[in-house]
């Protein structure tokens, strides 16, 4: 792991911690395995405020490259009202995004999937050009 922890701005991981805490509840065994484990990471995440934040931290709104063996995959981490997997936006709750959350690229990632377990490795992160909006979602 490239900065020794998950790595997330204060704002957004204020946000994600209220998020998680209302979430707990779901049927799907592999999404409440990843969301545990994601919320177990953030118990030792170094937060940064939104100026400090290095750029090739996927946040909020990033658009994420990974691949695994012989597939690769690029879609955008958004909110849970914003996912659209057509157009390949992934929200934090789903296992894909909750296993990428507060990574760098470069960073190699272990996780549960319904399919089994996979290792992906972030090979890009994009920021998008406006983050996002933690105020209208408080």
């Amino acid at each position: 792991m490239k900065y020794g922890n998950l790595i997330l701005e204060k704002k957004e991981y204020v946000f994600l911690k209220r998020l998680l805490n209302v979430t707990g509840y779901y049927k799907d065994e592999n999404t409440k395995v990843s969301l545990k484990k994601l919320s177990g990471e953030l118990t030792s995440a170094i937060i940064y405020d939104h100026e400090e934040m290095p750029a090739d931290v996927i946040r909020f709104n990033s658009v994420v490259t990974v691949e695994s063996g012989t597939w690769q995959t690029e879609f955008q981490l958004v909110i849970p009202t914003e996912r659209n997997i057509a157009a390949n936006k992934i929200s934090i709750l789903a296992p894909m995004g909750s296993a990428v959350m507060g990574y760098a690229e470069g960073d190699s990632v272990i996780w549960n999937f319904p399919n089994g377990t996979k290792e992906l490795k972030i090979t890009s992160v994009k920021q998008a050009e406006r983050p996002i909006d933690i105020d209208v979602l408080s």
